[in-house]
């Protein structure tokens, strides 16, 4: 009987910047978690990670192992000490003294580490091990110099997305130098880094069922976003959108609704649901509800960077979305030709209504979103992340 191939890589440190298992709805932890949970008893698995108690405990197979998070003060010192270093601001702000001691202290113990997100690799810039994994996901650069491109240039906060985005962008270039293989979402990120792309692993984000709860019907009403409304881009997308398209198409049709689905200040809320025609709906677990009355979904992001998560949580339902060109370019060539996007407000709302009015093409783009969400069931990312050590 032919022997099972072993694994190279049996001993991981799985450093995350956010414990993968505090149960926090965002989707870097849900997929530190998903990866961890793929783990089977060959691996011997220590996941260090920052949180809100210092922490040692068994999960299943998993130990792990977590340190508690500076107090304001403190991160705002580590923050100015990275830019000293010439460094992100994120970087001090993520950082803990006795998370480096102890991953310094411990790091021969373990044949490969995995960083989640680039939050998590300065703490093994200069380690040895015989792999570096790092799941990159998105490039934070592109993100924070298009926030810097679209945010006023009255407002200061406009300036600090400016530098980060430069000293960001230099860290991702150390990143990619310094660790064995990277993780990203996206294909056109992809082929950004081509004298990386020997390096690169394109994992996507996952989804866990298809539920085709859309249903076309004339008497649907509702525009819907999900996403976290403490997010600067989505919270910007919502805001436009409320505040400069949302009167022209309720003077179309008084009848429609805006509906916003995830975590928002009670400020944003209280402002926005002031107009007649927005509810925020803030986290829910039952998004069926609130799908059967939908017949559009929204991802109007100028500031985006990478898959959204909120396509997938769309396809997944059915439900047809309008999106901007940015957010449909990080699609393949195959599925952004059944995407609707838009140029300016006016095609926005021409988009929007012909979603609403044309049935047959309504349902097109519903039935082409389950077909090509099929590859981002959880149970064939996982299958391509687990190739990355088998």
């Amino acid at each position: 009987m032919a022997n099972k191939k072993k694994s190279k890589f049996k001993k991981i440190i799985f450093i995350s910047p956010r414990n993968p298992f505090s149960g926090r709805f965002s989707g870097d932890v849900i997929r530190a978690k998903k990866f961890l949970e793929s783990f089977d008893k060959k691996y011997k698995v220590t996941v260090v990670a920052l949180d809100k108690h210092n922490l040692k405990k068994k999960i299943g197979n998993i130990e792990l192992i977590t340190f508690e998070e500076k107090k304001l003060f403190y991160k705002i010192l580590s923050i100015l000490k990275s830019l000293l270093k010439i460094r992100p601001m994120q970087m001090g702000y993520f950082y803990s003294t006795k998370m480096e001691d102890y991953i310094v202290k411990n790091f021969k113990n373990f044949d490969v580490v995995f960083c989640q997100s680039v939050r998590a690799a300065q703490y093994v810039q200069t380690l040895k091990f015989k792999k570096k994994i790092l799941d990159m996901g998105d490039l934070y650069s592109k993100n924070y110099y298009q926030t810097f491109s679209y945010t006023s240039f009255l407002n200061p906060i406009k300036y600090i997305y400016f530098f980060e985005s430069i000293l960001m962008k230099r860290y991702e270039r150390l990143c990619f130098k310094n660790f064995n293989q990277i993780l990203l979402f996206s294909s056109s990120e992809i082929s950004s880094q081509r004298i990386f792309k020997n390096k690169i692993v394109k994992i996507n984000f996952g989804i866990d069922m298809i539920s085709n709860q859309f249903k076309y019907k004339k008497a649907n009403n509702r525009i819907l976003f999900i996403g976290n409304l403490t997010y600067l881009p989505n919270k910007l997308a919502c805001s436009f959108f409320i505040n400069n398209v949302m009167p022209k198409i309720t003077k179309i049709d008084p009848k429609i609704e805006f509906h916003i689905v995830g975590e928002i200040s009670n400020y944003d809320k209280f402002i926005w649901q002031r107009k007649k025609y927005v509810t925020v709906h803030g986290k829910v677990k039952n998004l069926s509800p609130i799908i059967v009355k939908s017949f559009c979904a929204l991802a109007n992001l100028e500031i985006a960077s990478g898959i959204q998560t909120k396509i997938l949580t769309y396809m997944s339902y059915g439900l047809p979305f309008v999106a901007t060109k940015k957010v449909a370019n990080s699609f393949d060539e195959i599925n952004k030709r059944f995407i609707p996007v838009y140029k300016n407000n006016n095609e926005l709302i021409n988009q929007i209504f012909r979603i609403k009015n044309d049935k047959i093409f309504s349902l097109k783009v519903s039935k082409t979103n389950l077909i090509y969400i099929r590859k981002f069931m959880w149970r064939n990312v996982i299958k391509r992340f687990r190739k990355v050590f088998d």
